[in-house]
């Protein structure tokens, strides 16, 4: 098969790899039909992670169709369309019935996913069948339910986004952008989305941004606090990852509000007397897509919930290299591939 490796920071490649197997009896084999880059993939390519000491596959968002399952796989068939969440996981232990799919004690990552074929481990816990044909239309907005929107619909819900919020929006990538159109799915009555670029303003306005605020840092906060009644937002929904984004995000918070946090944390150092003071709490992390999709897939599939808006350039798989590329130097929001 043909798959992403990056050989090193910046130096990504399609490679010939052997095809992946069953190698438990709870695994599935899927053609990807679809997948794309995420912005946590720009960290490696970047060479901000550790250091890399060999080639690796890359990618971890993809929905496609069922080639092959093991033998205790029960509730897929071979040619079934799934939405595969971005880790595994068995969705039946304690910490999957308590929503934190993340955690789950048979769970974890995987990664591969901007290749021809996968080996999706937990796969009857993991993947979420899609019934009847699917349009191609349709496949941007499913494929965002893999990790994109559901992490910004986590930031939104570990902030506790309800009907009437004030919601600020820290970052303006897909999964910032995402949060904006969660947070209006939730009730929002004001959203803030904080952008300095006018495409993703716009998607932003289209997801249902009331204010757009360009500045950053102090500056940018202080104009969030004067649109919110000058005490700052309900909710504040970082989707980052950086220190200067964490700070930008508690300045904007009023007292006894919520940052919910989904951006990987790089150099983020918190003032936890500040927060101690002001009654301010941090909530959040890594995205339980799986609890999220029973809810998200139908509204998908209704036409009711668009997130795959989110996608304006798509690539070949050929040309992943310069689907990074775009996505590094900003000129994409966010890649889909075709294999």
């Amino acid at each position: 098969m043909r798959a992403t490796v990056l050989h090193s920071p910046g130096d990504i490649r399609l490679d010939t790899l052997p095809d992946p197997v069953l190698a438990a009896d709870t695994d599935a084999i899927v053609r990807v039909v679809a997948a794309c880059v995420c912005g946590s993939d720009l960290w490696p390519y970047r060479g901000l992670n550790k250091p890399q000491t060999e080639p690796h596959q890359i990618g971890h968002e993809q929905v496609g169709i069922v080639e092959s399952v093991g033998s205790d796989v029960s509730g897929l068939s071979v040619g079934d369309f799934v939405i595969a969440p971005f880790m595994y996981s068995d969705n039946t232990c304690a910490h999957c019935r308590n929503g934190v799919h993340t955690s789950c004690v048979n769970g974890g990552g995987y990664t591969g996913c901007q290749a021809e074929l996968v080996r999706v481990p937990q796969a009857d816990g993991t993947l979420v069948s899609v019934p009847g044909e699917v349009d191609d239309q349709l496949l941007p907005h499913l494929l965002a339910l893999t990790d994109v929107f559901p992490t910004g619909h986590h930031a939104a819900v570990a902030a506790g986004v309800k009907a009437g919020s004030t919601v600020a929006v820290v970052g303006d990538g897909a999964v910032g952008l995402s949060a904006v159109l969660a947070a209006k799915r939730l009730g929002a009555a004001t959203v803030v989305a904080m952008s300095r670029h006018e495409d993703r303003q716009r998607l932003a306005t289209q997801f249902g941004a009331d204010h757009i605020v360009a500045t950053r840092g102090k500056e940018g906060a202080a104009e969030v606090r004067e649109i919110l009644d000058g005490i700052g937002a309900d909710a504040v929904l970082e989707c980052v990852g950086t220190g200067d984004s964490m700070k930008q995000a508690f300045l904007s918070l009023r007292p006894g509000g919520t940052v919910g946090y989904v951006g990987v944390p790089h150099g983020v150092e918190l003032n936890v007397p500040a927060m101690f003071g002001r009654n301010q709490a941090l909530a959040g992390g890594v995205a339980p897509v799986r609890n999220y999709l029973d809810e998200l897939v139908p509204e998908v599939l209704s036409g009711d919930l668009k997130p795959g808006a989110v996608f304006d350039r798509t690539f070949g798989l050929d040309e992943v290299a310069d689907a990074y590329r775009a996505m590094d130097e900003r000129t994409a929001i966010k890649a889909l591939l075709r294999p």
